[in-house]
């Protein structure tokens, strides 16, 4: 039996979400720029969605670009929203082609003009799509999204529409970023780095991890079924047992 044939019987994910590590890495060990890292694990997207896809995996979410990454130096983090513009511009037709619907999660307004211009018009465009929810997390970081989220119920509080004892775990959760989506079932890191580097921290709470020392613009199919193939041998108690 072929290694998708074997995988499409396991128990799948409905979402994944993914820490996209090691572009960086990636361009020092192939001796090329690291604007060149950037581009090829920007291609490395394309390919996961298209797996993820043929693998019918509902949801996908995908670390892009951190609240910390605009500590980089402003040479990169131009280059990083440039390429994202560029992403948002030519991959459409693509999207729709395949019948991907985009979603973006994060502190949007501090993206550039241009970038929010075309993530907007991506995401209308998007929207009626069905094979799969790709969600783009885009200066994004937990703390600041679980912050925003309790300072929303504070001011609903303050304003008398709500009791501190009707917040629940339910209620902050429908003020995050995700609200509406399904946590995320897999967790992949690639570059060998064992940290979570402040992303999703309420939405994974039960997730699996899987981590490979495989670099990002390196992940391919070889890395997704073994990670699939884990994920199907772990049993998931939820601290029930």
């Amino acid at each position: 039996m072929s290694s998708d044939s074997t995988v499409a019987t396991l128990n799948k994910p409905q979402h994944i979400a993914i820490i996209m590590d090691g572009n960086g890495r990636w361009a020092e060990q192939n001796k090329v720029s690291r604007s060149k890292g950037h581009e090829t694990g920007g291609k490395t997207v394309q390919r996961v969605i298209d797996l993820c896809i043929e693998k019918e995996i509902p949801w996908l979410t995908l670390y892009a670009f951190s609240t910390e990454n605009w500590g980089r130096s402003k040479l990169e983090v131009n280059y990083l929203m440039n390429m994202l513009a560029k992403f948002l511009e030519e991959r459409l037709p693509e999207l729709m082609e395949k019948n991907v619907r985009l979603h973006a999660i994060g502190e949007l307004d501090m993206l550039p003009a241009k970038c929010r211009k075309r993530l907007k018009h991506c995401l209308e465009a998007t929207a009626g799509n069905t094979a799969l929810n790709a969600v783009l997390a885009l200066s994004y970081g937990s703390r600041q999204e679980i912050t925003a989220a309790a300072r929303k119920l504070a001011e609903k509080v303050q304003r008398g529409e709500l009791a501190p004892a009707d917040i629940t775990p339910e209620l902050l959760g429908n003020h995050l970023y995700t609200a509406g989506m399904p946590d995320p079932d897999l967790l992949i890191r690639t570059s060998g780095e064992m940290r979570i580097s402040n992303y999703l921290l309420w939405q994974i709470s039960y997730a699996e991890i899987w981590v490979t020392d495989v670099l990002w613009p390196d992940f391919g199919r070889a890395e997704l079924d073994a990670a699939l193939q884990d994920f199907s041998s772990r049993n998931r108690r939820f601290g029930k047992r």
